[in-house]
């Protein structure tokens, strides 16, 4: 049988390419070789999002980008975290197993102490405690339908291994039958430079969104940062932030050739931004014509997340049985 791996995907919205480079098209590619798991991450959304409607909608849009660009909920599991009760019970039963040290030593939770901190303020202030206890949600997350394997990149390497500290501290408890899973880390993490050239970040708002229309889709392309070279000086294809977008997107003689073209002189930036654009909307029209189609049968998104939730659930129900048995409750 193929392990189990598990994507969790946190709902924030449509994505822009360096999601999708760095995240959703190595995901999508799991199914070739592990029994693929997708879950929808709202409750965890909760430690940000406050308004309702907003929460509704970012998980409505994520479901239909996901669907949109490529995932098949016919083979593999796609729902939603808040559809699966289990996984909730199961995070009590994980906190009383839980070092509080582990928690206090959290990247998240740390970041944001420190920036109280270097700010004059209470290393606590404005800090849930959802953000404090996050990790052991996803502690849940992980190990409630048996993951083996988990996605991520170098910088969430702690999240499993705090799973993999829990699941040990039950395990040494009641016997060993929670799975340690392990991080599937890429050797190289996918860095796209945004329009700053910084990474590619809503937070910097340095975005090229997938599913823009042509017209804003093409400006966000052009305001790509370059240097001064004109047209006829030749330009280093390794410093720019254009050809650093392009070569992910173009075939491989589509690449060689661009890069010849840098190097010899005689192509403007104006000119290689274009060709970018109309790579671009090549690849990404039908995609954008499916999710606003999906984003507009919310009904259908949320049969497709229900549906998922019981093939979820015919793992979880029984899981969380035997976890009762374990420590007694039952």
């Amino acid at each position: 049988m193929k392990k189990i791996a598990l994507t969790g995907i946190k709902p924030t919205g449509p994505p822009h390419i360096g999601n999708y480079l760095g995240m959703i098209k190595p995901a999508l590619a799991l199914v070739k070789e592990f029994q693929a798991l997708y879950f929808i991450a709202d409750y965890h959304a909760l430690t940000t999002v406050r308004d309702a409607e907003t929460l509704k909608r970012l998980t409505h849009e994520v479901a239909a980008a996901w669907l949109a660009l490529g995932l098949d909920p016919d083979e593999v599991m796609f729902f939603r975290q808040s559809d699966i009760p289990e996984i909730f019970e199961f995070t009590w039963v994980l906190s009383c197993f839980t070092s509080k040290g582990w928690l206090n030593r959290a990247h998240a939770y740390k970041a944001a102490v420190d920036a109280n901190t270097a700010a004059g303020k209470n290393p606590d202030d404005n800090i849930n405690t959802g953000l404090y206890n996050y990790p052991v949600l996803m502690a849940a997350d992980i190990l409630l339908y048996g993951t083996q394997v988990v996605p991520i990149g170098l910088d969430q390497k702690q999240h499993v291994e705090i799973a993999r500290n829990i699941a040990n501290t039950i395990n040494n408890s009641y016997g060993t039958f929670l799975k340690l899973p392990e991080p599937l880390i890429k050797n190289q993490v996918m860095t796209i430079p945004g329009l700053d050239g910084r990474k590619m970040s809503k937070n910097y708002k340095n975005t090229i969104p997938i599913f823009a229309e042509p017209e804003m889709m093409r400006k966000s392309v052009m305001r790509i940062v370059t240097d001064s070279k004109q047209p006829q000086d030749p330009k280093n294809p390794d410093r720019c932030n254009v050809y650093a977008i392009y070569k992910q997107f173009a075939s491989a003689d589509a690449v060689a050739n661009m890069q010849i073209r840098y190097l010899e002189g005689g192509l403007a930036y104006s000119d290689i931004k274009q060709e970018l654009f109309e790579l671009l909307e090549e690849i990404f029209r039908r995609p954008r014509e499916n999710f606003k189609s999906l984003l507009n049968d919310r009904p259908y998104l949320d049969r497709t997340m229900a549906r998922g939730a019981e093939n979820a659930r015919a793992i979880s129900t029984p899981f969380m049985e035997e976890i009762r048995r374990k420590v007694g409750v039952r």
